[in-house]
């Protein structure tokens, strides 16, 4: 049986993730997989079936409403979590991991929220009668819904942007004489580069609007990509961990639904508005690489001067 180290683990880890596993789970999850992987056979899928179980313990404790039994469930399910975030490591430390794993996890981890959700607010529905708890249990499936489509969608959407803009970048370095090609709004004269190159250049392209806006933004940024923390400070896992961990150990679950939710919507509407203004500058940069092969075709006539750098958008 092979042994791992714990800086073998700590090179598996995600290259950024939330600031709670990071912070909270990241240091107790890595050892425990170290043992795991080195002490046992478990495989990942068995893992995430633990997890899984681990959030049922924590719903049936939720339904059962009282504040001790709040608090069971709170750790249950922070529990359940650090199990949760070891799968994925044992199946990349140990190669182990299959598409069919990584449908398992995401489909239970959605169905052990709703469960908590629904046996957190209903419970204190049933304790106490106020309909607020309802509203509250519907609000939680809404943005849990929401940020589930919202993310991936983007991510899907990017992705084509990416390839579209690659393609069009390749076709014109290929036009033009030399096969130069400087990008737009890049500011000078770049050698035809290889394809991760070029995805850098154009995501720094389609984020310049936003990076314009907020100049403070790429400090932050790199700030927390040193730590590995992820710049949506607020996402699905920290929103989780409000409602299901902070809410029940204080007893503020109405409240903490209210704050992490409005904190979810802050900064997946960022998310947005980023994800607007680079759509945007794709449609206009697009334009411009296509201009290229027309002028390359007429002869080098603009050799050396590349494109004019471009408006920000209105």
């Amino acid at each position: 049986m092979s042994t791992f180290s714990l800086d073998d683990v700590r090179r598996v880890c995600k290259g950024r993730d939330a600031w709670w596993t990071v912070f909270l789970v990241d240091p107790i999850a890595i050892r425990l997989t170290r043992q795991v992987a080195n002490r046992t056979s478990i495989t990942p899928n068995q893992l995430t079936a633990a997890a899984f179980a681990l959030g049922l313990g924590a719903a049936a404790c939720f339904a059962l409403a009282s504040p001790g039994w709040l608090v069971a469930g709170a750790l249950l399910y922070h529990v359940g979590f650090v199990v949760d975030c070891m799968d994925g490591k044992i199946a990349r430390l140990k190669g182990t991991g299959t598409v069919f794993g990584g449908w398992l996890d995401f489909m239970l981890d959605r169905v052990r929220d709703t469960l908590c959700a629904v046996a957190l607010t209903g419970g204190q529905y049933a304790r106490t009668g106020q309909a607020a708890y309802l509203y509250a249990g519907m609000a939680i499936l809404a943005l849990d819904m929401f940020r589930y489509v919202n993310g991936p969608q983007i991510v899907k959407v990017r992705r084509s942007m990416r390839a579209a803009m690659n393609a069009a970048m390749r076709e014109a370095a290929a036009d033009r004489p030399r096969g130069r090609l400087e990008a737009p709004q890049a500011g000078r004269e770049r050698e035809e580069e290889p394809e991760g190159e070029l995805e850098r250049l154009t995501d720094a392209d389609l984020h310049r609007a936003f990076d314009a806006h907020f100049p403070w933004y790429q400090r932050v940024r790199r700030y927390l990509l040193q730590r590995r923390v992820r710049t949506h400070l607020v996402s699905g896992i920290e929103f989780q961990m409000a409602v299901f961990i902070i809410g029940p150990l204080t007893g503020q679950i109405i409240g903490a639904v209210a704050v992490a939710g409005a904190l979810l919507m802050f900064f997946e509407l960022v998310i947005i508005y980023k994800f607007w203004l680079s759509t945007r500058a794709h449609t206009r940069l697009l334009a411009e690489l296509r201009q290229v092969r027309p002028m390359a075709a007429a002869g080098p006539t603009r050799a050396g001067q590349g494109l004019a750098p471009a408006a920000e958008p209105d």
